[in-house]
């Protein structure tokens, strides 16, 4: 397989690749997923070295399973392995006794993270405020309801996915969600109405 065509083939035929011994497949896999989930696991653990420490751990658990045949999970790749990064996380905090905080740290960007390419200087600045305001809002949910829209959204989890990791019924993973995307449109309207009023 040449180094050409192999940004457009599927994760599943990337992950059949890999179990052949073509190791470029891998790379391209971490590649493709590396800041969802990266930023998944930040945003549980709140510190950066931990997070890189725990993304390590998540990608040699991910080979030792691929190389060992027990990869199963069809066309999912990247909620398999945000699903071992989140358990890789709750042993964590299991070792230190403590529950793992959903929140961002004040002055960390969860969109730096993510590379955006073919925008003007213009859409980049309006991105950018849009961003910075959006992730305030986010600051200000509860952090169950955060929670799920992390997992919702950078993880791109099912609800069944959320449920099981969560260890809540999928309704109430769906409510979460429903009063997030609520909450910050409360949030978004007021602060239009507050704008106006200047």
């Amino acid at each position: 397989m040449s180094a050409i065509n192999i940004h457009s083939i599927s994760d599943q035929d990337l992950v059949q690749q890999y179990i052949t011994g073509h190791e470029p497949s891998l790379e391209e896999l971490i590649r493709r997923h590396k800041t969802k989930i990266y930023t998944s696991i930040y945003l549980l653990v709140k510190d950066s070295y931990l997070a890189e420490d725990i993304f390590q751990d998540t990608f040699i658990k991910v080979i030792n399973t691929l190389k060992a045949a027990k990869y199963n999970e069809e066309g999912k790749f990247l909620p398999w392995v945000i699903r071992i990064a989140h358990n890789l996380v709750i042993d964590h905090f299991r070792k230190e006794k403590r529950k793992p905080l959903v929140t961002t740290v004040e002055g960390f960007d969860i969109f730096e993270v993510i590379k955006f390419y073919d925008e003007s200087t213009e859409d980049k600045i309006i991105r950018e405020q849009s961003h910075k305001d959006l992730r305030e809002l986010i600051h200000h949910l509860p952090s169950d309801q955060k929670e799920v829209l992390i997992m919702r959204h950078f993880g791109e989890l099912s609800f069944k996915e959320i449920s099981d990791i969560t260890g809540v019924s999928i309704n109430t993973a769906l409510g979460r969600m429903r009063y997030a995307l609520n909450n910050l449109r409360k949030m978004m309207l007021t602060r239009e109405l507050s704008l106006k009023n200047i």
